[in-house]
C-alpha cells in the first residue's frame, strides 16, 4: 500500500494512493500515528480498504500532500554512507556509521518548499532512502532487523553545509532548520519494495540532473542500520532511519553549488515517487 495524507498543514486527512489516484481513508476513523503502527492498523486499514474500494471519496487534484506520516518520534540520519558522497565531501570515512538526529520541526511536506535560513551560504541538497520501524526495539539482532521495518519514505535531507562545518559543535545546526526534512509523497509498506538494496535515487536542480545513484551503493546496508541503530536509539513504531545519501550534492560540485532563492529540486527514488521543493528566501 501507498499511504498518503492530505489537506492543509495540521488540518491533514488520512488517505491511500490507487491507480494513482488519492482517495480519502478517514472512514477507518484513524490517522497514521505511531499508536496506528505499533497496534496493527497497516493491516486493519488493508482491509478496510479492500471493503471499501468502490466507495472511498476521491481527494480533490488541489488537495496538498501532506507529510504521510502523522507523529513521527525522531528522524535518524546516517552520515557518508556511500563511498562517492565521502569522495565529494572531503570528509574522512569513520570506522562506524554516523548517526545524528534531525529536528521534528524541520518535517515538511513534498511540495511545500524549502526556506533558506537567515544568513545561509551552504544549502544543499541530499535525496535519500528512509526506513519507516513498525515495531519497538533496541539491541536488535541483525538477522531480525527486517522484521521491524514496516516500509519505506522518500527523504531529503536538506543540510546547511557552513553550520555544519564552519560554526562549532555537531552537525545538528545544519541539519534541523525549519522545512529541512521534506518527507514523501508516500510511505510504501514494505511488501511493495522487495529489494531496497536496488533503487536508484536521482534528483534535478532547475532541470539539470545532480544525483543519480543506487541504493545498491550503500556501504551499511538497511538490515545493519536498523540493527546499529538500535545499539544507541531505541527504535519506535514511526520512527524513520534516513540511510544517507549518495554523490551529486552541491558540495562535490566544481565549482561548488548551493541553493538559491528561486531554484527548484525535483527528486525520487524506485517505487517510492518524487518530491518538487521551490527555494525561497527567509
Amino acid at each position: 500500500m501507498k499511504l498518503i495524507r492530505s489537506g492543509n498543514r495540521g488540518e491533514e486527512k488520512p488517505g491511500i494512493l490507487l491507480h494513482d489516484e488519492r482517495y480519502d481513508t478517514s472512514g477507518l476513523g484513524e490517522d497514521y500515528t505511531h499508536d496506528f503502527l505499533a497496534s496493527g492498523g497497516l493491516q486493519r486499514l488493508a482491509f478496510f480498504v479492500e471493503k471499501e474500494k468502490d466507495r472511498l471519496p476521491k481527494v480533490a487534484p488541489t488537495e496538498r500532500w501532506g507529510v504521510p506520516l502523522a507523529n513521527p518520534g525522531k528522524i535518524i540520519c546516517v552520515g557518508l554512507n556511500y563511498h562517492d558522497h565521502i569522495s565529494e565531501t572531503g570528509f574522512i570515512p569513520e570506522a562506524e556509521p554516523i548517526l545524528f538526529l534531525k529536528a521534528m520541526s524541520a518535517l515538511n511536506g513534498p511540495f511545500d518548499g524549502i526556506t533558506i535560513p537567515k544568513g545561509s551560504l551552504e544549502t544543499d541538497w541530499e535525496t535519500e532512502l528512509g526506513v519507516v520501524i513498525g515495531k519497538t526495539g533496541t539491541n536488535i539482532e541483525k538477522p531480525e532487523a527486517i522484521d521491524f521495518i514496516a516500509g519505506y519514505i522518500l527523504v531529503n535531507d536538506v543540510s546547511e553545509r557552513a553550520y555544519m562545518k564552519k560554526r562549532g559543535g555537531t552537525w545538528d545546526k545544519g541539519k534541523g532548520c525549519n522545512t529541512f526534512a521534506p518527507l514523501g509523497p508516500y510511505f510504501v509498506t514494505k511488501d511493495e519494495i522487495p529489494d531496497p538494496g536496488n533503487l536508484r535515487i536521482w534528483l534535478t536542480l532547475n532541470g539539470e540532473l545532480m544525483q543519480n545513484g543506487n541504493t545498491s551503493g550503500l556501504i551499511t546496508k538497511i538490515p545493519d542500520l536498523v540493527a546499529y541503530s538500535s545499539e544507541f536509539f531505541g527504535l519506535f513504531p514511526g520512527d524513520i532511519i534516513s540511510t544517507g545519501s549518495p554523490a551529486g550534492s552541491g558540495v562535490g560540485r566544481t565549482p561548488q553549488r548551493f541553493l538559491r532563492p528561486g531554484d527548484i529540486i525535483e527528486y525520487g527514488i524506485d517505487g517510492l515517487g518524487s518530491g518538487r521543493q521551490e527555494c525561497r528566501e527567509f
